[in-house]
């Protein structure tokens, strides 16, 4: 069986382009068989979106605030969440994915969304460098527990001092056992959203909980 988070090249192609609308802004996505979500932006990434407080630019101006904030987007997929986010807030942007099929996509869709982004293959954060005032993740519940765990545990490393990690989980897919494992590794974890099943947490790099 093939998995979004591994690259199956025995899949056809079968190229999709979709849209999606955010704060008054018109977003295009082209997705690809063997990719999460391809019909449409996943309602948990469209949660997390809707629920990040951010301050929104005016359009032309995303990108060019020398102060921006910085975006880490952990497992981006085809890149909407990232692309959304950036392109609203004027953020610099990171996005990264273990599966190259993914990556190709995400480069893509900056173009076609006009939004820079710095677009990395990575399994966790093994390619990944420097530190992010935000990190956004919409967990890849089928690699495994293991897999989202240490996603998890290594996100503070790469959380600048006051920095915050986003995440969207659902109930069934163990929302109670996520929040104690974050608040383990961070001593907070806020649940931000909670409706219908999903949960938008949100944790919080102290000083307290810093990791070299």
């Amino acid at each position: 069986m093939s998995h979004y988070f591994i690259e199956d090249k025995s899949l056809k192609h079968a190229l999709k382009e979709i849209k999606y609308d955010f704060m008054g802004r018109s977003f295009k996505f082209v997705t690809d068989s063997g990719i999460f979500s391809k019909d449409h932006v996943d309602p948990a990434s469209d949660i997390l979106i809707n629920n990040i407080s951010l301050p929104e630019v005016n359009p032309g101006e995303a990108g060019s605030q020398a102060q921006a904030l910085r975006l880490l987007d952990l497992g981006c997929g085809y890149g909407c969440i990232g692309i959304v986010l950036a392109k609203t807030h004027g953020l610099h942007l990171t996005q990264a994915d273990v599966n190259p099929a993914a990556i190709n996509l995400t480069k893509h869709n900056c173009r076609v969304n006009n939004v820079d982004s710095v677009v990395l293959q990575s399994d966790c954060f093994n390619n990944i460098e420097g530190q992010f005032d935000i990190i956004t993740l919409n967990p890849p519940i089928h690699a495994g527990k293991a897999v989202t765990y240490k996603m998890y545990e290594e996100s503070p490393a790469y959380l600048a001092d006051g920095g915050k990690f986003y995440a969207v989980t659902l109930k069934k897919h163990g929302a109670e056992s996520t929040i104690t494992k974050l608040k383990d590794i961070y001593g907070n974890c806020e649940v931000i959203y909670k409706k219908k099943g999903h949960y938008v947490l949100c944790c919080v790099k102290s000083v307290d909980n810093a990791t070299d």
